[in-house]
């Protein structure tokens, strides 16, 4: 019976041991436990990254003369056997190895033996996951990039296309002044284009080795960071192994710089699934982004818009999840931090799927010229350009706004628009009306007339898309490299 209970704890110690950190450990972690608290799931996606951070350490373990060059040699041929095997599908990464890490760690022992042991001297997993996610982040941001300019020449081709459709510019929605179109698509363009500032701004502060700070106090052996920087292709090192370990703020930055995004596509979406009805019919929506009802036949439904517009709730809620996990945590790293990876990768998988549909869903949309015309002709558009007519005239602005509401309320009750009126009708009104107010009442002129930089006159919509036509044609430099 004793020796049955001994045999019983050995084999329980022996399953304690299997785990890469379990030597102080007499039993092994409850099944229960070990599923819970396992990332590899999810984090199985950072396995290139993370090979390629364990191939630069294993150069500067040879560098520091920890490890020998061939057992150098032996532990990156490993890895890159590691790595193929992976990418191939015939090995396969296992939860009871909990993470990334240790299942690579794990495979590169049970292939090259006990120099596989060797890899993780002086490393810990909270400086090797912090290099994963900025290596990680470093790709996924110039793919992000790329999408928003492919969306912002998408953006351009069609203010190119329309440019001389005028629409009603609203404010409350309701129609406020006439815009030209191509102003208003052109609007988006600047949105995008801070956008896409805001992402290169973040990379320069992801851009910044953790690898080398150990589990928060550095590391007893000499690994050369700088030359770690310069083959995983860092601009800069950290400054604090502490703060290395335990900063998520460039995974908080870039969630918020996807909602940013989100944002502005879901205004976006906005405007299209109201001008695609037929109360707008200002844009038809292809068929090829758009559904039908169960029930009723004559449906054709802006799923896809509406479905980028309810994903930005995804993000807006990652959002607050990450900076809800981080408030509490006390230096250096906790465990905690591993529920920063699905928020972050569920931002980058939304952000980049909506970015291509609403590029995908713009350059299939037809755009009504007639409907947006006939609309800025109604409600009055012009009623500002005649007051500011007044305002030449010597009448203070008040007064002339005065006289111009007076204008509209006779133009409802006589059932008219603004630029039927008669010269003599406009003068009972006021005497400093004359013939000279026909040329201002138009909404082709009330458009012509906002000719200041940045304004909707044609010449000046004309000059912007130019000039943002030039600057997206520059090759845009992340990280010293061109996109």
């Amino acid at each position: 019976m004793n020796e049955e209970k001994i045999v019983k704890e050995k084999t329980a110690k022996e399953k304690a041991e299997d785990k890469l950190w379990g030597g102080r450990f007499r039993e092994p972690m409850n099944k229960s436990a070990e599923k819970f608290s396992a990332s590899i799931s999810f984090d199985q996606r950072l396995y290139r990254q993370d090979i390629m951070g364990s191939i630069a350490y294993a150069n500067a373990l040879a560098k520091a003369h920890v490890i020998t060059p061939k057992e150098c040699k032996r532990i990156i041929k490993g890895l890159l056997s590691i790595s193929k095997g992976l990418e191939s599908g015939r090995l396969k990464l296992k939860i009871e190895y909990e993470d990334v890490h240790m299942n690579i760690e794990k495979m590169l022992t049970d292939l090259i033996g006990e120099t596989g042991k060797k890899i993780h001297t002086g490393r810990s997993r909270n400086d090797q996951v912090a290099t994963d996610l900025r290596l990680y982040l470093k790709e996924e941001i110039a793919m992000v990039v790329s999408l928003l300019e492919k969306l912002q020449s998408t953006v351009l081709d069609l203010a190119e296309e329309y440019i001389k459709v005028i629409m009603p510019g609203y404010t409350h929605l309701q129609r406020a002044q006439p815009v030209l179109f191509s102003h208003h698509l052109m609007a988006y363009f600047e949105m995008f284009d801070r956008d896409k500032d805001r992402f290169l701004g973040i990379f320069k502060r992801v851009d910044v080795l953790p690898l080398g700070s150990g589990a928060l106090a550095g590391t007893n052996f000499k690994i050369d960071r700088k030359f770690l920087a310069q083959v995983l292709g860092f601009a800069e090192i950290s400054k604090n192994s502490i703060d290395a370990v335990s900063d998520r703020d460039f995974a908080v930055d870039f969630i918020y710089a996807a909602a940013s995004v989100m944002l502005h596509l879901s205004r976006f979406c906005t405007e299209l699934i109201l001008w695609s009805s037929y109360e707008f019919n200002f844009v038809e929506l292809s068929d090829r982004y758009t559904t039908g009802s169960s029930i009723m036949p004559q449906k054709k439904n802006p799923d896809i818009a509406e479905l980028i517009r309810g994903k930005s709730s995804r993000v807006f809620g990652n959002l607050v999840s990450i900076l809800s996990l981080m408030k509490g945590l006390p230096l250096a790293y906790n465990r905690d931090a591993q529920e920063d990876k699905e928020p972050l990768f569920d931002t980058v998988d939304t952000l980049k799927a909506s970015l291509s549909m609403m590029d995908e869903m713009l350059k299939t949309s037809k755009f009504n010229a007639t409907e947006m015309l006939e609309a800025a002709r109604k409600g009055f558009l012009t009623a500002t350009d005649l007051a500011f007519y007044l305002v030449g005239k010597n009448v203070p602005f008040r007064k002339a706004h005065e006289i111009v509401g007076k204008i509209i309320n006779y133009c409802e009750d006589s059932n008219m628009q603004l630029d039927y009126l008669s010269v003599a009708e406009l003068k009972k009104f006021s005497d400093k009306i004359s013939f000279d107010v026909q040329k201002i009442l138009s909404t082709e002129s009330s458009v012509e007339m906002k000719d200041t930089f940045g304004g909707t006159a044609p010449v000046q919509v004309k000059a912007a898309i130019k000039t943002a036509r030039a600057s997206l044609s520059k090759a845009t430099r992340i990280g010293g490299r061109k996109l």
